[in-house]
C-alpha cells in the first residue's frame, strides 16, 4: 500500500521499500513506496527482509530507477542514478533570554487622560530600555458610569473574587452503601438483618413484562461457589435506589456486597452476544474487581433469561432480557428504600467547578449500531430501565451529563459486544475516568459527553460533526475520548479525535487496540493514545470486563492529557503493541505493574 504525502513527511528517515514492482526509468515518488508502519508485521510474516544497505525515503525521492525492481524490495544505491545528500540538522540556537527588570529599577511613568473626543490618551514616559509609548484608545460606551479605581466597593470585590482553581461545589450526591451479607431465593421479597430475600414466584410476573421473554430463572452464587457453569454474561448491575432527589443529587442507597448478573440465550440455546462469549466457568470468565464486574467478595444474584428464537441479534431481544431483569431488581430497590441497615460507608460525590483551571471534558463513545447495540440514558432509578431513553432512538447525538449523574447510575448498558471490552452497567456508576477527573484539583471538569456509534458511515460522520460543534461551543482546553469494543466503532472514535484536534483542542484517546483491535483508520491528531488491553495475546479473550478502563488506565490518560495541554512532546508508541510501554508509564506514575491475563489467546 503506497503512502500519502502526509505519511511521507512523518517517515522520511525510515527505510525506502517499493510497494509494487517498478520498472527501469521510474522517478521515485511517495506513490511508489510502502507504508513504514506496516514493516514490523511484514517482517514477522516473512513478506519483507530489511537490508543494512537499504536507503531511507529522503535519500531516494526524485531518483531514477536504473533497472526493474520487485515489490517489497529495499532500495539500495546500486539501483539508482543518484542519492540525495542529507545535510545534518544544525542544532537550534538557544533563544535569547528576556531581560528582566525589577520594578524598583527606573520604573516608567504612566499617565492617562480622558477628553471630550471619546478617546482615552495613554502616555508612558521614557524609562531605561524603554523608549516610551503614546496612544489614543476609544472609550467604550456604557450607560453605567465606571467606579473610581480607589472606590471601597472595587477593593472589596477584588478581595472577594474567587482564586484561580478554587473549588466551587454546584451540587452534592450522597451514596450510602448498605451492608449486605447474604441473599437467597425464598417466598417473599425483603431485606432483613443484611440479608436479601427474593420471592421466587416473581419470575412469573417478570417474564410478562415483554413478550419476547420466554422464561427466567433466579439463583444466588456466593463467592465460594463460582466454579460453576454460566451462560454468557450480558451485564452486571448494582442494586441502587433514590431515596431523595433526582439522579445526580440528593441521597442514593447502594446495596454493598451484592450485584445482579444477567445471562441469556434464545430458545435454540444461542448465546445472546455478537461475537465471542463468556460462557464457561464463572470464576474463569469474569475479571473480578474490575470496575464493571463483581468484586472478589460480592454475592451474585444470577438472572438467566431465555428470549424468543432468532431475536438475539435484534434490538428488542436483548432489551427484553434487561427489561424483565429490571422488574426483579426494582422489587429489591423498593425494599432497600425502607431498609435501615448498617451503612458501610457514605460516599460524598460533588459536581464541582474550578474556574481558572484548564476546562476539560470526558467523551465516552457508546454503542449505538442498532441490533443489540444500545444503551438506556437517564432512567428514573439508578442503573434502571424505566423512564430512560435509548441513545439509538435519540439519533446517537452527543448528550452531556454531569459527573454526579454518571456516578448515580445514569447509564444502563444494553450492549452485547465482546465480553472483555464491554463496559457493563456497573462500570458506568464507578467509571474511573469520571472519578479521577472530578477529583483532580488541577482540572475543571465541565461534563461527561456520551455519544453513540452508528452503523452507517455517513451517520458516523454526521454524529461526529455534532460532537465537534459541542466541544467547540464548550470552549474547552482539552478532552479525553474513550470507546468500548473495537473495529467498526474505531471509525467514529478516530473521527471524534479529529473533530477535537482540528479545533486546536488537545485530545487523548483511550481504547482496546493491542493485537486484535489495531486501529483500522487514523489521523494526524491521534498522537496520544492509551491502551486498555489486559490479555497476554492482545485479543478479545471473552473474559467479562477484562480490557476496559481501570484506575491505572485512567491515571495514565489524565496525566497524558495534562502533558499534551502543557505542550509536552509525547513519544510515538512502537509500531507494535507492547505491554512494556504500558509498564514503563505505570512506573513513572507510581502505578502497579500491569499483569496480563494468560488466557490461551497468544497469537
Amino acid at each position: 500500500m503506497s503512502i500519502t504525502q502526509e505519511t511521507l513527511k512523518q517517515h522520511l528517515k525510515d527505510p525506502a521499500i517499493f510497494c509494487c514492482r517498478r520498472q527501469k526509468g521510474l522517478v521515485i515518488s511517495a506513490a511508489d513506496l510502502e507504508d513504514p508502519t506496516l514493516f514490523d508485521d511484514m517482517v514477522e510474516a516473512g513478506l519483507l527482509t530489511l537490508s543494512d544497505e537499504g536507503l531511507t525515503i529522503e535519500q531516494v525521492l526524485g531518483s531514477t530507477l536504473q533497472c526493474d525492481v520487485e515489490a517489497l524490495t529495499p532500495i539500495t544505491k546500486a539501483v539508482l542514478d543518484k542519492i540525495n545528500e542529507i545535510k545534518a540538522e544544525a542544532p537550534e540556537a538557544p533563544a535569547p533570554k528576556a531581560e528582566v527588570q525589577s520594578i524598583s529599577e527606573a520604573e516608567p511613568t504612566v499617565s492617562t487622560t480622558e477628553g471630550g473626543s471619546g478617546m482615552i490618551h495613554i502616555e508612558i514616559g521614557h524609562a531605561e530600555k524603554f523608549e516610551g509609548l503614546s496612544i489614543d484608545v476609544p472609550i467604550a460606551v456604557s450607560s453605567v458610569p465606571s467606579a473610581p479605581a480607589n472606590a471601597p466597593e472595587a477593593v472589596t470585590a477584588e478581595a472577594d473574587a474567587p482564586k484561580a482553581g478554587e473549588k466551587k461545589v454546584i451540587r452534592t450526591l450522597k451514596k450510602r452503601h448498605i451492608k449486605i451479607t447474604d441473599a437467597e431465593i425464598g417466598t417473599e421479597t425483603s431485606i432483613k438483618d443484611g440479608k436479601i430475600t427474593i420471592d421466587g414466584s416473581i419470575v412469573e410476573k417478570a417474564v410478562k413484562q415483554d413478550p419476547l421473554c420466554k422464561s427466567m430463572k433466579l439463583d444466588v452464587i456466593h463467592p465460594n461457589e463460582r466454579h460453576q457453569y454460566t451462560e454468557t454474561i450480558m451485564d452486571v448491575c448494582p442494586i441502587a435506589t433514590k431515596v431523595e432527589g433526582e439522579l445526580g443529587s440528593g441521597i442514593t442507597k447502594v446495596a454493598d456486597g451484592v450485584v445482579f448478573m444477567l445471562t441469556g440465550v434464545d430458545e435454540d440455546g444461542v448465546q445472546v452476544h455478537e461475537f465471542g462469549s463468556s460462557e464457561g466457568y464463572l470464576d474463569e470468565k469474569m475479571y473480578f474487581g474490575h470496575p464493571g464486574c463483581a468484586d472478589e467478595n460480592d454475592i451474585i444474584i444470577r438472572c438467566h433469561v431465555v428470549i424468543q428464537r432468532l431475536s438475539g441479534m435484534t434490538r428488542p431481544g436483548p432489551f427484553a432480557a434487561h427489561k424483565c431483569q429490571d422488574y426483579v431488581i426494582q422489587a429489591v430497590r423498593d425494599q432497600l428504600k425502607k431498609y435501615d441497615g448498617e451503612i458501610v460507608r457514605e460516599e460524598i460525590c460533588e459536581d464541582v467547578r474550578r474556574p481558572g483551571n484548564p476546562r476539560v471534558v470526558l467523551v465516552k463513545e457508546i454503542m449505538g449500531q442498532g441490533a443489540m447495540h444500545d444503551n438506556v440514558i437517564c432512567p428514573t432509578e439508578p442503573c434502571g430501565i424505566l423512564g430512560g431513553q435509548k441513545n439509538v432512538d435519540c439519533g446517537n447525538v452527543p448528550i452531556i451529563l454531569t459527573p454526579n449523574q454518571v456516578r448515580d447510575g445514569s447509564i444502563h448498558a444494553l450492549t452485547c459486544i465482546g465480553p472483555a471490552t464491554k463496559e457493563m452497567t456497573r462500570h458506568y456508576i464507578r467509571e474511573p475516568l469520571v472519578e479521577g477527573l472530578a477529583a483532580d484539583s488541577e482540572m475543571d471538569l465541565v461534563g461527561v459527553v456520551f455519544v453513540g456509534s452508528p452503523q452507517v458511515n455517513d451517520e458516523k460522520l454526521w454524529v461526529s460533526e455534532r460532537l465537534g460543534s459541542l466541544l467547540e461551543s464548550l470552549d474547552i482546553d482539552g478532552c479525553i475520548i474513550t470507546t468500548e469494543g473495537f473495529g467498526n466503532n474505531h471509525i467514529d472514535f478516530i473521527q471524534h479525535i479529529g473533530q477535537a484536534g482540528k479545533r486546536g483542542i488537545p485530545v487523548v484517546g483511550v481504547s482496546f487496540c493491542a493485537y486484535q483491535g489495531q486501529l483500522v483508520v487514523g489521523n494526524k491528531y491521534a498522537t496520544a493514545m492509551v491502551e486498555e488491553n489486559m490479555d497476554k495475546g492482545g485479543f478479545e479473550n471473552n473474559v467479562a470486563g477484562c480490557s476496559c478502563v481501570t484506575k491505572e488506565v485512567a491515571a495514565r490518560a489524565i496525566q497524558m492529557l495534562k502533558n499534551k495541554m502543557a505542550g509536552v512532546d509525547i513519544a510515538p508508541a512502537p509500531k507494535k503493541w507492547s505491554n512494556d510501554v504500558i509498564n514503563a508509564n505505570n512506573k513513572l506514575l507510581g502505578l502497579p505493574e500491569t499483569v496480563l491475563l494468560d488466557n490461551g489467546t497468544l497469537h
